[in-house]
């Protein structure tokens, strides 16, 4: 069981328990980004993550809404458009996450994938806008409870290598779920304090060994076998 040739010694790392429990963590204010996904006048998911920052805030995170209004399709604009570069900048600034989507036709809505989209995966001055990053989900219905976005937006929190924590909130009815533009106490309002409540304890557990988390084999063995070439050391494998 010991015998492993196809694995690069020199980029082997055993986890190390002093990197994941350090002594100390950030004393800064959690910083959470809420992004909603519809730009109808009376918008429940942005009256969600209106909540959502409250509620954030009262547990002494500091929040940003991002509204995705004039935000242009992917790749019909480069990205120093005056909307995309907000974007990318606030999840350059975030440590957590907030994603709230309607459901439309059976799935999350385009607007909502419009601003993940947005959102690259390559690098931004040496520094991924999400890797490492805690992600909390929601969503809203006009029918019966659902969870056809949340399911799908988890998939792309993984995809976008994003800590997304176990638990999530589905409205259903939501139109019967808010009034003169907040939410009704409610057990769904009870489980959105739920998600927050968790998303700040995962975001503050993780920031500071986030680095850690997703330090990657893969990539080390990639970065050796670059460096070698350049250097004219031996070949990492």
């Amino acid at each position: 069981m010991t015998d492993i040739p196809q694995l690069d010694e020199a980029s082997f790392r055993a986890p190390d328990p002093d990197q994941l429990f350090p002594r100390a963590h950030s004393g800064h204010p959690a910083r959470i980004l809420l992004l909603y996904g519809s730009l109808r006048e009376t918008a429940y998911s942005r009256l969600m993550v209106e909540e959502a920052a409250r509620v954030l805030e009262k547990m002494g995170c500091e929040t940003r809404i991002f509204h995705p209004s004039g935000l242009p399709l992917p790749d019909d604009a480069p990205a120093d458009h005056p909307k995309v570069a907000e974007l990318r900048d606030l999840a350059m600034w975030c440590e957590g996450m907030v994603w709230s989507s309607p459901e439309r036709h059976g799935t999350m809505t385009g607007i909502m994938k419009t601003q993940i989209d947005w959102i690259p995966l390559s690098p931004i001055g040496g520094v991924r806008p999400t890797q490492g990053k805690t992600l909390a989900l929601m969503q809203v219905s006009g029918g019966s409870q659902s969870f056809n976005s949340v399911n799908q937006m988890r998939i792309l929190g993984r995809w976008m290598r994003l800590l997304t924590i176990p638990n999530q909130s589905s409205v259903p009815r939501a139109w019967t779920e808010f009034e003169g533009g907040r939410m009704k106490r409610s057990p769904f309002y009870n489980r959105m304090v739920d998600v927050m409540e968790e998303l700040v304890r995962f975001t503050l557990l993780t920031r500071d060994i986030k680095d850690h988390l997703v330090d990657r084999y893969s990539e080390r063995v990639e970065t050796r076998e670059e460096l070698s070439k350049r250097v004219n050391l031996p070949n990492a494998i």
